[in-house]
């Protein structure tokens, strides 16, 4: 369930990065435009687009601190369990030739 929920962040992180640039260009793009109003608009987009950022930060690193966290974890048991580790790359590589075999 870990994998699914951490591709699941790396996709949203990834979507918002583009919502973000969009935005950014959106801002750009507006900067031409006078107006009391729409310079209040376009201030208050930007302390959002701030806040976001800094929050999308913050999840990136939270990925990357368990990606690694992960692999830390994994590289351990190897070196704990060798023949643990190899007995499961054998199986799993059984597996994967039966499933091939068959076909």
């Amino acid at each position: 369930m870990n994998e699914v929920q951490d591709v699941t962040k790396e996709k949203l992180i990834a979507d918002f990065k583009l919502v973000v640039a969009d935005a950014e260009e959106l801002l750009r793009a507006t900067a031409g435009q006078a107006g009391d109003k729409m310079a209040e608009i376009r201030g208050r987009a930007q302390e959002h687009l701030a806040v976001a950022k800094a929050k999308l930060a913050d999840a990136e690193e939270a990925v990357i601190a368990r990606a690694k966290q992960a692999g830390q974890a994994a590289d351990d048991y190897v070196h704990e369990n060798p023949w643990h580790a190899v007995g499961i790359g054998a199986g799993v590589g059984f597996l994967i030739g039966l499933l091939v075999g068959r076909r």
